[in-house]
């Protein structure tokens, strides 16, 4: 009994230790845990605040930069080049005057609010105009680029990144000794500048006359501001965090009626990002069904032969067109899968249209395209055939050509084949259009009859006369030592 009552002693103990254990090691996880992702001892609230206040004022120099950086963007943009983009970001000043309006919620700051507004409305008109410029005016700047199409559709990868952006950067901003690579990575991320200068190209578009171009200038200001709203959001929620102090106003009245603004503001503004952010993650989650629903229900399926598809969110269409014919028990399965799947919730009520299906025939075009393919090489054996019977004839050109010249060597005749002679002339004169040689029956007294060598050139037309006469003089003397000749005239052909 007493032997029963020490061992179950002995299990008690030993599981109080595990317990005391387990705790030792969950404090020691959570005291290190807290030590690696607490910020707050890192903080500088007044250098923070005074940062801030400095990057807020658009004048001079900073004017001068966005211009500077609005067209360094506008070029990138144009060339599809990525590299000058992402300079054009390293240099823009837009992020001062966003990052003044979420602290002036945070802090119930009016003056920095009012200053920051109106900076960035300044900026905003500035980068537009600078822009619209360039597209404008400059030869070839209406092209269409995919740098600049990237611009004009935002999705919910564009407000994730505009808000942990934000973050980062005031995280950054807010530590002793700012992170300046944070901040210019941020400032690349986000990509502030590229939307502006794509809203200038869109409106320089629909000025030209091609209205799809202001479609492009309002999908490219919501996309600026989406970043802006969630940039600000980001700032606001990162100093209330760390518990910055609140603007301290004399009046108590006025400090009550300033947060009551704020408030109001802030709620207004949220409104429309809170919308923005469901909105463009139930688009999100559409893209993302479609692409399944088209890999599962219609690549799967050997008798499909898709070509294209499409997802109209606004429409709430999905337009597929296939190779093959598609019966309509077929259409209406497709149609059924959509709706009774739930792996596809969020299309359920979109509606298919198949395109072509009932004018192609998948086996009657596979039957002209073999039967075109096999003229296709029919005719390719008819020319190969000439080819052949060409290089024959060729052949045969050659050797009568030899034998003539055999001949006339065998005679000891003062004659060399003609056919070199040409090409070597052609090749050491290629001026001259036609040549020929010919032994011409003269005589100066009408007695004594004299056989004379003549060369007949026919030189381009273009050449003056200043230009071809020692051009011949040295063309007679290469044709009388090739020839073997001791006299030989040149005759200029018509």
């Amino acid at each position: 009994m007493e032997e029963q009552q020490n061992k179950e002693e002995t299990a008690s103990k030993s599981k109080q230790e595990i317990k005391n254990e387990a705790k030792g090691l969950f404090v020691s996880v959570k005291k290190y845990l807290t030590e690696l992702l607490d910020f707050r001892h890192d903080t500088d609230h007044e250098a923070t605040i005074e940062a801030i206040k400095a990057d807020v004022p658009f004048k001079g120099a900073t004017a001068w930069i966005l211009i500077f950086a609005v067209f360094v963007a506008s070029v990138g943009l144009n060339a599809n080049s990525t590299a000058v983009v992402i300079g054009a970001m390293l240099i823009s000043p837009l992020m001062g005057p966003i990052l003044g309006i979420g602290s002036a919620f945070a802090i119930n700051d009016i003056d920095i609010f009012k200053k920051s507004a109106v900076s960035l409305a300044t900026m905003i008109v500035l980068s537009l105009l600078a822009s619209f410029v360039y597209f404008y005016f400059f030869p070839g700047g209406g092209e269409d680029t995919s740098e600049l199409l990237g611009r004009t559709k935002p999705d919910i990868r564009d407000v994730l990144i505009a808000f942990f952006g934000g973050l980062a950067l005031m995280v950054a901003r807010t530590k002793k000794g700012t992170v300046a690579s944070v901040i210019f990575g941020v400032a690349i991320a986000t990509a502030l500048m590229p939307p502006l200068c794509t809203a200038g190209f869109g409106l320089a578009k629909g000025f030209s006359g091609e209205m799809i171009g202001f479609n492009y200038a309002l999908g490219a200001m919501f996309l600026f501001t989406i970043n802006t709203i969630f940039i600000a959001l980001a700032t606001f929620i990162v100093l209330k965090l760390l518990s910055f102090p609140m603007h301290k106003y004399a009046n108590a009245a006025k400090r009550k009626r300033y947060a009551t603004i704020a408030t109001i503001v802030g709620i207004a503004v949220m409104i429309p990002a809170v919308y923005t952010f469901i909105n463009a993650l139930d688009e999100s989650r559409m893209q993302a069904q479609f692409k399944n629903y088209v890999k599962n229900e219609i690549d799967a399926i050997p008798n499909y032969q898709l070509i294209d598809e499409n997802l109209d969110i606004d429409n709430k269409i999905i337009s597929l067109n296939f190779f093959n014919e598609v019966t309509e028990a077929e259409e209406n399965i497709l149609q059924n899968k959509l709706v009774s799947d739930p792996r596809y919730s969020n299309l359920s009520e979109v509606k298919i249209q198949v395109k072509g299906s009932d004018t192609k025939s998948y086996n009657l075009i596979t039957t002209a395209y073999n039967e075109k393919r096999q003229e296709l090489q029919e005719s390719k054996n008819v020319i190969d055939g000439l080819h052949k019977q060409i290089e024959g004839l060729q052949e045969t050109i050659s050797s009568l050509n030899k034998r003539i010249e055999k001949d006339a060597l065998n005679k000891n005749e003062k004659f060399v084949a003609f056919s070199r002679i040409a090409k070597d002339a052609k090749i050491r004169y290629s001026d001259i259009q036609e040549i020929g040689f010919a032994s011409v029956l003269s005589s100066k007294d009408f007695i004594k009859i004299d056989t004379i060598p003549q060369a007949i050139i026919k030189w381009n037309r273009s050449l003056p006369d200043s230009i071809i006469s020692p051009k011949e003089r040295e063309l007679r003397t290469w044709l009388q030592s090739e020839m073997k000749l001791d006299t030989l005239f040149i005759k200029r052909g018509n």
